[in-house]
């Protein structure tokens, strides 16, 4: 039998992405117009998506690997806030028309490279998806499906008042590094600014540390919209407002130092978003399991401050409280997609 004309659709797809479902019996190949998955007994189904464009997400000349990488990392980011385990996956291209046939397929070939690599890292793999040409930049859609014991998925909704909250790892990297990838920073030295454009480009998804979080934590998210946004987010859902202190928040050595030359990045640090991180609140009591947590998975978990009722009007509300107590008054509170 013939194979796919070349430079066609199903020859992208043949070259580039049917070997990354091979894992998967269900996938056929990539041949069939969807996949059959089966979904292991005593488990809940748990599916998240997200979309970059390119120019708005990720700038247009990050290289195609760490597009891909960065696309799926994301995503995994969504099921650890749930406490999932990664299974499947299905991503979607749009490609520019205007793209010539041999630069399409060498940024095809260079992203699926970056999702191959971290299929593999995170135990996930590729199950579908679609590819299209349109007038306008390249687009990708992302759906990562997961696993999680029925009723047992974090959620934005189940803070309580007297919580304390708790990230993971250190806030503010990936903005940074989104700056320097702009041309930003100049004064920063070579390898902080390294170290934050990774950030940017590859975050870590706190897999392990959701999954131990289900049954210590009372509510989850991760930041991809900022701290103190995504923390609102937590707060609205539960009906309540919370307190962050601006000296307790966790920093790398390259954030201190990007701080220590510009203060006034400060409040970028806090609302920029993109550090996929996980903002978490527990019981006053839960201290010593929270710190279990941390040393089994090796991510330090800090606690930044408290959840309490909210006042007249206050729900949803997060103060952000500064080294003299007094509240910080910040110009946004994070990223807004409209």
């Amino acid at each position: 039998m013939a194979g796919p004309p070349p430079g066609s659709e199903f020859d992208l797809i043949a070259r580039h992405f049917a070997p990354l479902a091979r894992g998967e019996a269900g996938a056929f190949g990539l041949m069939d117009d969807a996949a059959v998955l089966a979904v292991p007994e005593g488990r809940a189904l748990v599916v998240t998506t997200d979309t970059m464009v390119a120019g708005v997400h990720f700038l247009d000349g990050m290289p195609a690997e760490a597009v891909g990488a960065r696309l799926l990392r994301v995503n995994l980011s969504d099921l650890a806030s749930m406490g999932a385990v990664p299974a499947a996956y299905t991503v979607s291209l749009s490609f520019p028309r205007i793209l010539a046939t041999e630069e399409r397929d060498r940024w095809a070939a260079g992203f699926a490279r970056g999702l191959a690599a971290d299929q593999d890292l995170f135990g996930l793999t590729l199950v579908g998806g679609d590819t299209v040409s349109a007038p306008g930049p390249v687009s990708l859609t992302l759906t990562a499906l997961g696993w999680i014991e029925p009723g047992r998925a974090l959620r934005r909704s189940g803070a309580r008042a007297g919580d304390r909250v708790y990230v993971s790892g250190t806030i503010g990297d990936a903005v940074l590094g989104l700056e320097a990838e702009r041309g930003g920073l100049g004064r920063l030295a070579p390898e902080h600014r390294a170290e934050l454009v990774e950030r940017f480009r590859r975050p870590t998804p706190r897999l392990q540390t959701g999954r131990r979080l289900v049954g210590v934590a009372h509510a989850a998210v991760d930041v991809s919209d900022g701290l103190i946004a995504d923390l609102g987010h937590i707060c609205s859902a539960s009906g309540l407002t919370a307190g962050v202190v601006v000296p307790e928040v966790p920093l790398s050595d390259a954030a201190r130092a990007a701080l220590a030359a510009d203060p006034a990045l400060l409040g970028t640090v806090l609302t920029g978003g993109d550090d996929y991180e996980l903002v978490f609140t527990t019981p006053p009591a839960a201290g010593d399991a929270v710190a279990a947590v941390a040393a089994e998975t090796g991510v330090p978990l800090t606690a930044i401050g408290t959840v309490t009722e909210p006042a007249q009007g206050e729900r949803g509300r997060v103060r952000v409280i500064g080294a003299d107590g007094r509240d910080l008054d910040l110009a946004a509170e994070g990223y807004r997609h409209f």
